[in-house]
């Protein structure tokens, strides 16, 4: 059985920011939008991590010590995404994803991104 800390990810319940993948949310109205937002980090590969995995894809099986890796980036920045968010004074993000790409060779990139909302209960 996996550890759901481990290997998932997502927000905390009660956080100071909303984070969702639609483009509204049920029950409540868009008072304003302030804009894009996106949380950014860059991993580099860990060589351990990479020779394991290199053997482990020869037999089959998940990579889960790059599994457990990627959910640490994107925990993060998705982390960095709420901290722009508040800066800003949002609190909610819409439309939010996530967009890894391959950097120089060297590590991946994690962004998370979407728009920067005030958000209250519609009445």
């Amino acid at each position: 059985m996996s550890n759901i800390a481990e290997y998932g990810g997502g927000q905390e319940q009660g956080s100071a920011v909303l984070v969702v993948t639609t483009n509204d949310v049920p029950g409540y109205r868009v008072d304003r939008v302030i804009g894009e937002v996106f949380g950014l980090t860059v991993r580099s590969r860990h060589i351990g991590t990479q020779i394991g995995a290199s053997l482990k894809s020869l037999m089959g099986g998940e990579l889960k010590g790059l599994t457990k890796t990627l959910v640490d980036s994107r925990n993060q920045a998705m982390e960095r995404l709420i901290e722009q968010t508040k800066a800003r004074g949002g609190n909610a993000v819409l439309g939010m994803r996530f967009d890894v790409t391959e950097a120089a060779d060297l590590g991946t990139e994690i962004c998370a991104y979407g728009t920067a909302v005030v958000i209250s209960p519609a009445s």
